[in-house]
Order: C-alpha cells, then sequence, then structure tokens
C-alpha cells in the first residue's frame, strides 16, 4: 500500500491538473469555512456537482481538499467573530475569540493552523495504517454483516445526532423511504412515485443534500436576519514566540488521538471530540483558570482534535461503506456518482484509488498550511462580505447545482423541497443528517437484506446466526433502548 501511495503521490505532483484542483479545493475550503452561515457539509454539498464530469481520482483530490481545509477555516471566524463556521469550532471560540480581543489574533490563528496541520497529518497516519487492515477484515463479512453493519451505522447517527434518539430514528427512516422512490431493481415495479414520471428514476443525491444542507441554511438566516458580529479589527502578528510554541506539542499529541479515534467511529462526529479534548486540557493543566481567557491550550487541543477527525472518519466510510459523518456522508455520494461503492472491496479492486485518496489529504494538509500562513489576512477580508450578497451567491450555486447533475428541472424542484423540509426539521428539533445517510445506505441495505432472505429461505434467522452480524445489532438495539431506558429511570427518581 506504501508503494501505491507513493506512486500516486508521483502522478499527482507530475500532473498540474490535479495539483490546481487541490489548490482550488484548499482555497474554497478556507474560504467557505470561515464565512459564518456555511459549514463544510454546506460547501461540501454545494461544490459536488462541479466533480460530475470528472474523474474519480480528480474528484476525491478536489473534495478532500475542500472538506479538509474548511475544518480549518472554521476556526477563522470562531477566532475573529465568535462565530463558529464549522460545528467543530465550538470549542475553539472559548478561547480564541478572549485571545483575538486581547491583541493576538494573528497568534490565535496561527496555533489554530499549527494543530490543525498536526492533527490532519496524525489522522492521515491513522488512515493509512487501519484502513487496510479493517477492509482486509471485512472481506469475510457477506450479505448479512453488510445489511447489520448498515442498520448499525444509521441506529449510531440517531443516536449521537442532537436531540432526541427517537427523532434521530425517525429522520433517518424518512431518508430509507427516499432511497426506495423509483423503479425496484428487482421487480421493476415504480414505488413511492405517487403516479409522477418525474419519480420514476428515484430522488438523486445531489439535489437533496444540496436542498437540506445549503438552501435550508440560507432560508435559516434569512429567517433569522442578517445581523453579523464585527470582526476583531487588528490581526496583530502571525508567528508566536518560539518559546510559547514548543510547550504546544502536548496538547496537540493528546488532542489528535482523541479527534482520530473518536473520528473512527460511526457518527460519533467533531463536536464530541473537540469537547473531550478541550475538558481533557482544562483538567490536566495547572492553571485551569486561564482556561476560557485566551489560554493558547484551549485552541490548540480542539484544533488537533478536530483536523485528526477528519481522516479517522474516512475509516468507516472506506472500509465498511458507513459515512462517519454528514461530511463523508457526502464523499460517499460523489463516490457513488463516480460507479464507485465504498468497503472492503474498493481496497481488493480498486487500490490505486485508494493511494489516490490518501495522497489528496495530504495535499490539503500542506496547500491549507500554506495558504493559511500566506494570504490569511486577504481571507480576512472576505468576511467583510455583506450576508445578504453571500446568501444570494450560494442560492445560484444550489440552483445551478442541483440542475446540472441531470439537467432535470424536476431536480431543482427536488432541492426546494428539501430545502424547506430542512428548514422545518430544523424548527421541531429533528436532526437532517439521518435523512442524508438513510438515502445513501437505504438501498445498500435492501439490497443485502434481499439478498440474504432469498439465500435463506425467507428465514429472518440468519441476521443473528452470524456472530459479527448478531453482535453489531445488539449494539445497535442497546443504542435505541439505553435513551428509553434513562428517560424512564429519571422519571422514577423524579417521583422518588
Amino acid at each position: 500500500m506504501f508503494s501505491d501511495v507513493a506512486a500516486n503521490l508521483l502522478v499527482i505532483i507530475s500532473t498540474p491538473e490535479l495539483i490546481g484542483l487541490s489548490m482550488l479545493g484548499v482555497g474554497l475550503g478556507i474560504v467557505l469555512g470561515c464565512l459564518p452561515g456555511i459549514s463544510s457539509t454546506m460547501s461540501l454539498a454545494i461544490l459536488l456537482p462541479i466533480t460530475y464530469s470528472m474523474s474519480p481520482e480528480a474528484a476525491m483530490v478536489f473534495l478532500i481538499g475542500v472538506f479538509s481545509s474548511s475544518v480549518y477555516g472554521g476556526s477563522v471566524s470562531a477566532i475573529l467573530l465568535n462565530i463558529p463556521g464549522t460545528p467543530g469550532a465550538i470549542v475553539t471560540q472559548l478561547d480564541g475569540y478572549p485571545m483575538a480581543r486581547q491583541g493576538k489574533a494573528g497568534e490565535a490563528l496561527t496555533y489554530a493552523l499549527l494543530a490543525s496541520t498536526f492533527g490532519g497529518a496524525l489522522g492521515l497516519v491513522l488512515l493509512l495504517v487501519i484502513s487496510p487492515l479493517l477492509a482486509a477484515a471485512a472481506m469475510n463479512f457477506r450479505s448479512p454483516e453488510f445489511a447489520a453493519a448498515t442498520v448499525f451505522g444509521l441506529t449510531m447517527l440517531a443516536y449521537a445526532a442532537p436531540g432526541s434518539t427517537f427523532k434521530g430514528l425517525m429522520a433517518g427512516l424518512v431518508g430509507l423511504i427516499c432511497g426506495m422512490v423509483g423503479f425496484d431493481t428487482v421487480t421493476d415495479v415504480p414505488r413511492f412515485t405517487f403516479g409522477s414520471p418525474a419519480l420514476d428514476s428515484g430522488i438523486d443525491l445531489v439535489p437533496l443534500t444540496v436542498g437540506l444542507f445549503g438552501l435550508s441554511e440560507i432560508l435559516r438566516n434569512i429567517e433569522l436576519g442578517s445581523a453579523r458580529t464585527t470582526a476583531v479589527a487588528t490581526i496583530g502578528r502571525l508567528m508566536p514566540p518560539l518559546s510559547k510554541i514548543l510547550p504546544m506539542w502536548k496538547p496537540m499529541v493528546r488532542g489528535s488521538g482523541i479527534g482520530a479515534v473518536v473520528g473512527a467511529i460511526p457518527a460519533a462526529g467533531s463536536a464530541i471530540s473537540v469537547a473531550v479534548s478541550y475538558a481533557q486540557e482544562q483538567r490536566l493543566s495547572k492553571t485551569p483558570e486561564r482556561f476560557g481567557k485566551g489560554a493558547p491550550e484551549g485552541i490548540v487541543a480542539p484544533e488537533a482534535a478536530n483536523n485528526a477527525g477528519v481522516g479517522g472518519s474516512l475509516i468507516p466510510m472506506m472500509t465498511l461503506g458507513i459515512p462517519g459523518d454528514s461530511m463523508t456522508a457526502i464523499l460517499m455520494g460523489a463516490l457513488l456518482l463516480h460507479g464507485l461503492r465504498p468497503g472492503p472491496a474498493l481496497f481488493a479492486e480498486h487500490p490505486e484509488f485508494i493511494a489516490a485518496v490518501y495522497v489528496a489529504l495530504f495535499l490539503a494538509l500542506v496547500f491549507t498550511a500554506i495558504f493559511g500562513l500566506a494570504f490569511i489576512r486577504q481571507i480576512v477580508r472576505l468576511m467583510r462580505l455583506p450576508g445578504n450578497v453571500l446568501m444570494v451567491l450560494v442560492a445560484l450555486l444550489c440552483i445551478v447545482g442541483a440542475f446540472a447533475i441531470r439537467n432535470n428541472i424536476t431536480d431543482v424542484y427536488v432541492m426546494i423541497a428539501f430545502g424547506f423540509i430542512g428548514l422545518v426539521m430544523g424548527r421541531i428539533g429533528i436532526p437532517i443528517a439521518p435523512v442524508a445517510f438513510g438515502l445513501i445506505l437505504g438501498p445498500i441495505l435492501e439490497e443485502n437484506m434481499r439478498r440474504t432472505l432469498i439465500l435463506s429461505g425467507g428465514d429472518w434467522s440468519a441476521f443473528v446466526t452470524r456472530p459479527i452480524a448478531a453482535a453489531l445489532l445488539a449494539v445497535s438495539l442497546a443504542a435505541v433502548l439505553y435513551p428509553m431506558l434513562s428517560a424512564l429511570r429519571r422519571k422514577r427518581r423524579a417521583k422518588t
């Protein structure tokens, strides 16, 4: 595998188009990530249609550049505006913004950049080491295991999603139903089309994700108004003294380790890893009272964890075909658009593509570090764009992106519909990410479930007689029952 990575690194470096795509992806990722109201997921969703005409390798080089750099970009607005550009930057603002208010905004941005680069590198190493081993083990999976793994992924997402686990499961069920729209692949009978020929070909992933993550966010910003916090006026010097940088290696290592491990857990998300890493540093610090007042460790640890999770979240997506979070769900959708199904077979059938993914993440880290140091002052100026102008530009990208996939106006209507659905779901506290997960994993679940039942003669016990499938289903059941049992226990305690 390492020889394949080296060979692909030479191929990509010698191909100006791929280098240019990586640089473009990184530049767009940093810019979109630092703009309030545009998350990493939204950035990937609105830029995914651009990759439709690219080769699979070129698409991954571009999208991973956007993915990795937008995670760092979220820290820019967290530090300068006290508004996290991405969910993983929520903790960064606790010490980043106070540090910026002290006239050390440039130093805070550099701490975030160094931690992001270090964490991303450790996540890449983990991806290189763990993915082939897990893929080799998953080669023993058969239809019952893949069906159980899909159920496990959907359940973990519902469990980890904010709010009620039951609401998360309902959202995932909506996504499963959306994945069934169109002609049945076995019986060739139309399902859930309501007699509309426009739905015979099913609901495409791109308009759904662009609507849920892109248009719904625009509508939410319009509903809340265009008020924006004023950015810190002066950046100051960028490079902190070396005597202050060197002691940061311990928080970087601890945060990176936490982020990589938590990121590899399906649906755990960056919010968990950054919160754990921040709490860990505050607990280990000899001066915990500095946290929340501009402590560099409060920036370094969560940013290292946030970016280490990029490599970690790619592990379940590439090896098991289960998205690690909403961002890798869109990356998985990009692979499906290009005729590649993530999973253990991908390692055996397309090792050159796997190596290209590793190289793409390496280049994204390198270019993020270069752009962050060289152009951060220019990037910060973009944050002063009027909010209404920004939202109009993003809305146009959503419409063009939804239409360009199949040149079908129906996809634009689908995108608009899911934009309003996402807005309503946000109002009533239902997470939207499980809908996209359900659309992606639904056909995989249906295919493997039906194959298992056909081979077993309709015997449902086939899913629990194989140890791995039974264990995954048991963990999924426990994740569903645990919140219910906890709620009952709290009610009993309240009565007594």
